[in-house]
């Protein structure tokens, strides 16, 4: 995912880049259970 290698790339040690991608996806699939939209390559 983009967002681990950019943290990595930033210097962020692996449990921190790997929680805040937890973090992300874990805010996007609940705005699309909110919203009630399937999961697209645009989420991605």
């Amino acid at each position: 995912m983009p967002v681990y290698s950019r943290l990595k790339q930033a210097g962020k040690p692996t449990r921190v880049a790997i929680v805040a991608t937890m973090r992300k996806l874990l805010i996007i699939l609940n705005a699309m259970l909110r919203d009630n939209t399937p999961w697209t390559e645009v989420h991605a």
